[in-house]
């Protein structure tokens, strides 16, 4: 029987962690940290992303910030708010939401942060910080993949790990944590060939491809623990009931909501192969929103010198 990674109850964990030492600096008179959240025009999945995001923040006493912008915008200007931002000293993270309009290139915009206020990891600095060792911000989500590794104890040393998907926000980052941890790790992706062989080698897979349920059992190696980092939406009742089976509450989602959410690892699949896996929703999600809330809390405490 497959064990269910419960990333909701390790988010939750987390978010009340940040939320105690929040409070533990008010209580020696400092002021809560700040995340200033960047929204670029009216991009319905982004609205709702900075408002979870901000909602999480204000039930963990950090303040938020937030900028809202046109899609009008023009680079020069989006980068210039940055870098006001980067310079108050009264804000501590910066969150650029993603994506940002045709024409505004997403790099000038990272690198006008503060790599010190960048909580979401993806600075070069931060990056190149990441893979050589160094201390400094790391992309959230695969932060919270190793914080679920560890607080349901799945060994990491000596695994043989494999990534699919090379992505800066979770690919990379992902294969450079579980290096750091003594993983022998492999990169696949859209250009590896007989990707199945690769997979079905590893003891712990992680998928973020961006493709429904593309990783089937054959895929999967029997026992191994399985992250499924992606969120795809299905809108068919057919399509429901080839990857979740007989569940009625998937069906009832989209009859009420026009459609129900699938990762990339197909979940019928995955359970009767795997030894230990993520589910879609309720796994790797949650993981995202309370590492930027603990990064927005590391950004303010090493901006106030407090080492432990």
């Amino acid at each position: 029987m497959s064990r269910i990674l419960d990333g909701r109850a390790a988010a939750s964990a987390i978010r009340a962690e940040v939320a105690q030492q929040v409070a533990a600096l008010a209580s020696h008179g400092m002021r809560p940290p700040c995340l200033a959240p960047v929204l670029v025009g009216e991009n319905p999945a982004s609205l709702l992303y900075v408002r979870n995001k901000i909602k999480a923040c204000r039930e963990a006493g950090i303040t938020t910030r937030e900028q809202r912008l046109p899609d009008s915008v023009t680079q020069k200007d989006l980068v210039g708010l940055v870098k006001e931002l980067s310079a108050d000293e009264a804000v501590d993270g910066i969150l650029v939401q993603m994506p940002l309009p045709v024409g505004v290139s997403r790099r000038a915009v990272i690198e006008a942060i503060d790599p010190g206020k960048d909580v979401d990891g993806f600075h070069p600095l931060n990056a190149g910080r990441l893979w050589s060792g160094e201390p400094g911000f790391v992309p959230c989500t695969p932060l919270g993949v190793m914080e679920l590794l560890d607080r349901e104890r799945i060994p990491v040393e000596g695994a043989e790990a494999v990534v699919v998907g090379r992505s800066e926000i979770v690919g990379r980052p992902m294969g450079a944590l579980l290096l750091r941890r003594n993983a022998t790790v492999t990169f696949c992706h859209s250009r590896s060939r007989e990707l199945s062989g690769l997979t079905s080698r590893a003891d712990l897979l992680v998928v973020a491809t961006g493709r429904p349920a593309v990783i089937t059992r054959e895929f999967i190696k029997p026992g191994a623990t399985v992250i499924d980092v992606g969120i795809n939406q299905v809108t068919g009742e057919q399509q429901a009931r080839d990857l979740f089976g007989d569940d009625a509450s998937r069906l009832a989602e989209i009859r009420g909501k026009g459609h129900t959410l699938v990762g990339d690892v197909h979940p019928l699949h995955v359970a009767e192969r795997a030894g230990a896996y993520t589910p879609v929703p309720g796994g790797v999600g949650p993981l995202t929103v309370a590492l930027l809330l603990r990064n927005t809390l590391d950004a303010a405490r090493a901006r106030r010198g407090i080492t432990e």
